[in-house]
């Protein structure tokens, strides 16, 4: 366990204990599996809401009031809408089963509490299933704007509302069945995918450059360069292109230098499930 995790375990008691360490062994052990042989329900936990400290609340606090002011001016309508619906409150972690109860009723998503990092496979896995693995820690407080590795704040506030959109909720489980099953000549391809549309994706909407990828939602600065650059320079903003962006390779220490723009989200699905069935079918599956 390296120093970064055990800073996080100090600050978040919630994931300590046997029913985490269960979960992330079955995670661990899943992800040298089969496709048909992973059960992601085993890789789940409880919340324990009631464990979060009054640190953790205000961390929540601090990261929701900074993002907040801005969020209405650059976040897709597609994000809003979704947002809007879960009500996520402004003054504590929010309680999953509240979460949970908006996606059931929409799209069939759930956020399930996970006690860490899973292996790709397992993830794959419970995204084939509808089922987000939802990290139960939250970010130190000293280190509100970087996290090298997702906590509660990133994985709720800027993943989960696009799953209560249908046509973003099918291309996710989709990209998870074409990721769980895909070759090795996929897997690069794939990654790639996942980084400049699920996390760093922009969208053409009301005649302007709006955000939507999770890594963006919850990085102030990063979602003024990608919208603005920073008065002398600009990133380079490119046309949304699948086999384009499979070939692309990312950054992962510093704001992205190139970004790829959907024309709707439906531009999105769509290429996905052309992909996934390339995909299925170099692997001889059928889901």
């Amino acid at each position: 366990m390296d120093l970064d995790r055990n800073k996080m375990l100090r600050h978040n008691p919630i994931i300590v204990g046997e029913e985490a360490k269960r979960a992330q062994a079955a995670a661990d052990l899943a992800g040298n599996l089969p496709a048909d042989q992973i059960d992601p329900e085993t890789f789940f936990m409880e919340q324990h809401w009631d464990l979060y400290s009054e640190e953790n609340h205000e961390t929540w606090r601090r990261l929701y009031a900074k993002r907040i002011h801005s969020l209405r001016e650059q976040a897709s309508n597609v994000f809003l809408t979704g947002f809007d619906a879960f009500g996520l409150p402004a003054d504590q972690i929010p309680r999953l089963t509240t979460v949970n109860d908006v996606l059931r009723s929409t799209t069939g998503w759930q956020s399930r509490p996970v006690p860490g990092y899973l292996p790709a496979k397992s993830f794959f896995a419970c995204l084939a299933q509808r089922k987000f693995p939802t990290t139960m820690t939250i970010r130190p407080p000293d280190e509100l704007d970087y996290l090298p590795e997702p906590d509660i704040f990133h994985d709720v506030f800027g993943h989960v509302p696009l799953h209560a959109d249908p046509v973003f909720a099918d291309f996710l489980q989709t990209y998870g069945q074409a990721a769980l099953h895909t070759t090795t000549d996929h897997e690069t391809a794939l990654s790639r995918l996942f980084w400049f549309t699920v996390e760093f994706g922009l969208v053409h909407e009301d005649g302007r450059l709006k955000i939507y990828g999770s890594g963006l939602m919850s990085s102030v600065g990063e979602s003024n360069w990608a919208l603005k650059g920073d008065g002398e320079r600009q990133p380079e903003r490119r046309p949304f292109d699948l086999d384009k962006i499979c070939a692309t390779h990312f950054e992962i220490d510093e704001y992205q230098p190139l970004y790829y723009v959907l024309e709707s989200f439906e531009q999105l699905r769509d290429a996905m499930v052309s992909y996934a069935e390339r995909v299925l079918n170099d692997a001889n599956v059928t889901v």
